[in-house]
């Protein structure tokens, strides 16, 4: 009897197996997804509605795609992704590292695809970007961050002291300050980290602590700062100190300028990799990690900024102006 029970749990196990195979293509207008959004800000946004105009537009239902917004919150990351997989969701698409993190924690059967996260394979979510060998795939936000560095030495070139300032508790800032650190020393910048914790309260006073002790300020992708960008360059712009920025939308919100991807195309490379998971043609561990070129990003310019702080902008560096 014992050696029954044994060879039946393989069989389901097998049989298992073969039902959750995301190899086999599935009706487009019947699927069901969970999507996660760590926060709301403006490029976690695009990165959402660019991946759902691709699924909508292939055939799956609006009403099929099960939206939550974390609000910032990790622990009720945890809390949708253990819904998602309670309501036998064939697919998670994750925005933002803590989102990926908690679903990738929830299952390890269900496809997940993740977007808006600088690497798949720092997060541990993948066993590499090349080839996940896991549930999870998706589509990396990795800025240009060599490139925005030199563009902070572009528009800021009497600059010597660099603080790179992001959240202590974002694994994709602390993955992209790494990179900033080496780009600095490379240009010659004397950088140093500058942190606050996940307790966007503290971010005034840690903006006003940088104020005659740096030359500029460079912040990555950061969700937590990105969120409460207006409050980073109230303090900042007041006391002339230049912040070169992730992302547009931190531009828009106050920062000096960029060199930006497109969230929005982001969300729409994922939507690409999820559909190619759902129809079969492709298996999410199979599927590699996709990244934007450098060249495929555009440079931004706070006019408004730009003219308070008295910095002129090279005409050759044909950014678009915003925020005038």
């Amino acid at each position: 009897m014992k050696k029954l029970s044994v060879l039946l749990l393989a069989m389901g196990m097998l049989l298992s197996g073969c039902a959750s195979d995301s190899s086999e293509p599935k009706d487009l207008s019947e699927v069901k997804i969970g999507a996660i959004q760590f926060a709301q800000h403006p490029a976690l946004d695009k990165a959402y509605e660019g991946f759902k105009d691709t699924l909508i537009e292939a055939g799956v239902k609006e009403e099929n795609i099960d939206f939550q917004n974390a609000s910032g919150d990790p622990s009720n990351c945890q809390t949708i992704a253990e819904k998602f997989v309670n309501d036998g969701d064939d697919l998670i698409y994750a925005i933002a590292t803590d989102a990926l993190q908690a679903a990738a924690n929830k299952t390890t059967d269900i496809p997940i695809v993740g977007a808006a996260v600088t690497d798949f394979e720092t997060a541990g979510v993948v066993k590499s970007n090349e080839k996940p060998e896991t549930n999870v795939t998706g589509a990396s936000d990795l800025n240009p961050v060599k490139e925005q560095m030199e563009l902070l030495k572009t528009l800021v070139p009497d600059a010597k002291k660099i603080a790179v300032f992001y959240c202590s508790d974002e694994a994709n800032s602390i993955y992209q300050g790494e990179i900033a650190l080496e780009a600095a020393k490379d240009l010659g910048l004397e950088a140093k980290v500058v942190t606050v914790s996940n307790d966007s309260s503290a971010i005034q006073q840690v903006a006003q602590s940088m104020i005659g002790q740096y030359d500029a300020v460079y912040i990555p992708t950061d969700n937590l700062l990105a969120s409460n960008m207006a409050t980073v360059a109230q303090v900042t712009n007041e006391n002339q100190l230049p912040v070169i920025v992730g992302e547009e939308s931190m531009c828009e919100n106050g920062g000096l300028a960029t060199l930006s991807l497109d969230y929005y195309t982001v969300g729409q490379n994922a939507g690409k990799q999820a559909l190619a998971i759902l129809n079969g043609e492709s298996k999410v561990q199979e599927t590699p990690v996709t990244f934007v070129d450098a060249k495929d990003c555009q440079y931004f310019v706070n006019q408004k900024v730009a003219t308070q702080l008295g910095i002129e902008v090279p005409a050759d560096l044909q950014a678009t102006m915003i925020g005038g």
